[in-house]
C-alpha cells in the first residue's frame, strides 16, 4: 500500500500555504501596548457637543436673556452669541452628567435588589 505524503499533510490555511512569510507575520503581536483612546473619545465628545450647542444657538430666533450663576451677571443671546453657545454647552453637559449619574445610582440599587 503506497500512501501519498501530500495526503497526510494537514493544511490549515485556506490558501494552501500560498502566503509569504510577511503575510503570515501580519497578525502576530508586535509587543507594543495599545494606546488608550479615552482622551481622544472625551475630546471628540466635547467638540461635538460644542458644535451642537453652536448650531442650537444659531437656530434660535428669539432673543434670550441668560445669567451665569448670579442675577447680576446676565447677557443677551443676540449681543453675545459665543457666551450663549457656552451657556447651552454647559447646560447640555449638566444634563448628560445628570443622566449618567442617575443611571449609575440606579444600576447599583438594582444590583442590590436582585441579590
Amino acid at each position: 500500500m503506497n500512501i501519498d505524503d501530500e495526503a497526510k499533510k494537514v493544511i490549515w490555511s485556506l490558501q494552501n500555504n500560498k502566503r509569504s512569510e510577511e503575510e503570515r507575520n501580519a497578525f502576530k503581536p508586535t509587543g507594543k501596548k495599545p494606546r488608550n483612546k479615552n482622551v481622544v473619545y472625551l475630546l471628540s465628545a466635547l467638540g461635538i457637543t460644542l458644535l451642537m450647542s453652536y448650531a442650537l444657538s444659531l437656530f434660535s430666533r428669539e432673543t434670550v436673556r441668560f445669567c451665569f450663576l448670579i442675577d447680576s451677571y446676565c447677557f443677551n443671546s443676540t449681543e453675545n452669541p459665543i457666551l450663549y453657545t457656552l451657556y447651552v454647552f454647559m447646560n447640555l453637559w449638566i444634563l448628560i452628567l445628570g443622566i449618567t449619574i442617575a443611571y449609575l445610582i440606579g444600576k447599583k440599587i438594582g444590583d442590590r435588589v436582585t441579590l
